[in-house]
């Protein structure tokens, strides 16, 4: 068997280019030693935006989620699956709390995403239930309270 090398770090080729959990390990650390002028800043400015990037996809696609299961509980006539449909509405609800306490800047973000987002999950379930009508528009109250808390098919 041949051993691969792996290759030597150069000024193109980085530590984060090449061993990305060291990168962080090692970055992580130069912060704990206030070795500010060790940092790697361009990796260190992508990869703190990438951070808010992803909580900003994993909010929408939770809500998105919310809608679709909404959409199905509240005009899907199929009483043996509102049990589950209810279920993931209520785990949803934990994810986008537990976002939103941990990031309430995203309040704002929901209201720029909503139309969108109820968008993407009527067509979502346009397709997956063609016999149904659902609303082309959001038919509730749209406070983020509410999407937390009401249970809209009562």
């Amino acid at each position: 068997m041949t051993q691969s090398i792996p290759p030597k770090t150069t000024a193109i080729t980085s530590v984060y280019e090449i061993d990305y959990l060291l990168w962080t390990q090692a970055t992580a650390q130069k912060l704990r030693n206030r070795d500010f002028n060790q940092l790697d800043i361009d990796n260190l400015i992508e990869e703190i935006e990438s951070l808010g990037k992803e909580t900003k996809r994993a909010f929408k696609g939770h809500l998105r989620a919310y809608f679709e299961h909404l959409l199905k509980r509240v005009y899907v006539n199929l009483l043996q699956d509102f049990h589950g449909w209810e279920r993931t509405i209520d785990n949803v609800r934990f994810e986008l709390e537990d976002i939103l306490e941990n990031s309430p800047s995203l309040r704002i973000y929901y209201a720029e995403i909503f139309d969108a987002t109820y968008k993407q999950a009527l067509k979502k379930v346009r397709r997956e239930y063609p016999q149904y009508s659902f609303p082309d528009t959001w038919l509730f109250n749209r406070e983020i309270e509410s999407i937390l808390n009401e249970d809209f098919w009562l």
